[in-house]
């Protein structure tokens, strides 16, 4: 009997002390909804604004809260292929949710997915529209509404 392959991407959610984090369905629906190229593990961690604030300061130097900082993993993501990890602020995807009116776990698939796409190197600010494109498709197929690119053209 031939052994069943075990998934291609393997999403872990935890807090800033890599603690469990509840929030039902979102790593399922992740790898459920990530394209071929999402082959390895990836850590998404879901934080506050006040550390992602510091995070977006140390890494971007913009001294502000966002929403989803990526941070691949680079040219040698090691023998278990780590793609890199996600941080979401659940303040900001909360506050957004209640902008665009949907529940915060859409919101929070929203953010993770555009993530996953820029740790598999895609880029909206430099790639003419492709990342764009791909996450419309994806959102679709997940059954999402508008992204963060089609909210927010010039800001994402």
């Amino acid at each position: 009997m031939a052994s069943r392959p075990g998934p291609r991407l393997v999403v872990t959610v935890c807090d800033a002390a890599g603690g469990p984090v509840r929030v039902p369905g979102l790593a399922a629906w992740l790898v459920g909804i990530a394209p071929r190229a999402a082959v390895g593990t990836l850590t998404l961690v879901i934080t506050t604004d006040r550390r992602i604030r510091t995070l977006n300061r140390i890494w971007r130097g913009l001294d502000k809260a966002t929403d989803v900082l990526s941070f691949p993993a680079g040219d040698d993501p090691g023998p278990a292929r780590h793609l890199g990890d996600l941080v979401i602020s659940r303040e900001t995807a909360a506050r957004q949710a209640r902008h665009e009116g949907h529940p915060l776990a859409t919101e929070l698939r929203v953010l993770a997915l555009h993530g996953l796409l820029h740790l598999l190197g895609y880029d909206h600010e430099r790639d003419s529209g492709r990342m764009a494109r791909i996450e419309r498709r994806l959102r679709r197929q997940g059954g999402l509404p508008a992204g963060l690119i089609e909210r927010h053209p010039a800001q994402t």
